[in-house]
């Protein structure tokens, strides 16, 4: 294991050298999840689609966490050998985190049969086949924490895209059921679901749109949720550090009576029951 500089004064979620897998974290939400662990100690391994990619984002996450466990791994959703490969390259994991997905607007009209089957084979599939490989190995060795990334649109769908929203409520469903298999454990499997959140495309669309209608980025932003998400409490976007940070407590020991539960971080937005 490589050497962590840490200030283990802050070491409270008790992850040191627990070893974790976030899927599509080069960017994003999965970045930012993959950089909290690390600064809580965990064995970090990064994932993305290119070598360039997860070397930048794993150089970047050893400087901003000051732990050097952190390495990455290729692989693609789309294909279920790059899968298999990547199993065979990390045979076993304390924590799983299932955050790659790909969305896309388009009418329902226009969503094909094989639009319906990519969008289930990387957003739902690819969790699948990853718990199915570790999931067991949790068990055996008397400790795990697997969580499924939903999204607010596994309640509220969107009708711009409900092949992803269909995705992200089966999420809901695998958790669920995997969870029921714990019983009597100290493995959990839960689900989180962010609202709308400031990750780097939602940046740049958001500076894009100021620029085009002679706002600030804050006149863009309030426009957006009053019109367009009016039920959110917290009224503007998540930061993905705020995401991160939920699902750092409930990957940590802390959270060990959490169990089969579909957690919001969306500021409020949902109404009514999960």
């Amino acid at each position: 294991m490589g050497k962590i500089k840490i200030n283990l004064k802050n070491m409270d979620l008790k992850l040191i050298h627990k070893k974790a897998l976030v899927t599509g974290s080069t960017a994003g939400i999965g970045y930012t999840i993959a950089l909290q662990l690390a600064k809580e100690g965990a064995q970090v391994i990064v994932n993305g689609r290119t070598e360039e990619r997860i070397a930048k984002a794993v150089e970047q996450i050893k400087l901003e966490s000051g732990n050097e466990d952190v390495s990455g791994i290729v692989a693609d959703f789309e294909n279920a050998d790059s899968i298999k490969n990547l199993i065979s390259q990390v045979p076993e994991l304390d924590i799983l985190i299932n955050n790659v997905a790909i969305f896309e607007p388009k009418a329902f009209a226009d969503i094909t049969d094989e639009d319906w089957l990519r969008f289930y084979e990387i957003n739902v599939l690819s969790g699948i086949r990853l718990a199915r490989a570790y999931f067991g190995k949790m068990l055996t060795n008397g400790w795990g924490r697997i969580i499924f990334i939903s999204s607010e649109f596994a309640i509220q769908i969107p009708e711009e895209m409900i092949h992803y929203g269909m995705t992200k409520t089966a999420q809901l469903a695998v958790a669920r059921g995997l969870a029921e298999l714990t019983k009597g454990t100290a493995v959990t499997v839960n689900s989180v679901l962010p609202g709308p959140t400031l990750s780097e495309g939602v940046g740049g669309f958001i500076d894009q749109l100021a620029k085009d209608q002679s706002k600030t980025n804050t006149e863009v932003e309030a426009d957006f949720f009053k019109t367009m998400r009016p039920t959110s409490i917290i009224q503007r976007f998540l930061t993905t550090t705020e995401v991160a940070s939920m699902v750092t407590y409930l990957a940590s020991p802390l959270a060990s009576a959490t169990n089969g539960a579909a957690i919001r971080a969306e500021g409020g937005l949902l109404k009514g029951a999960v």
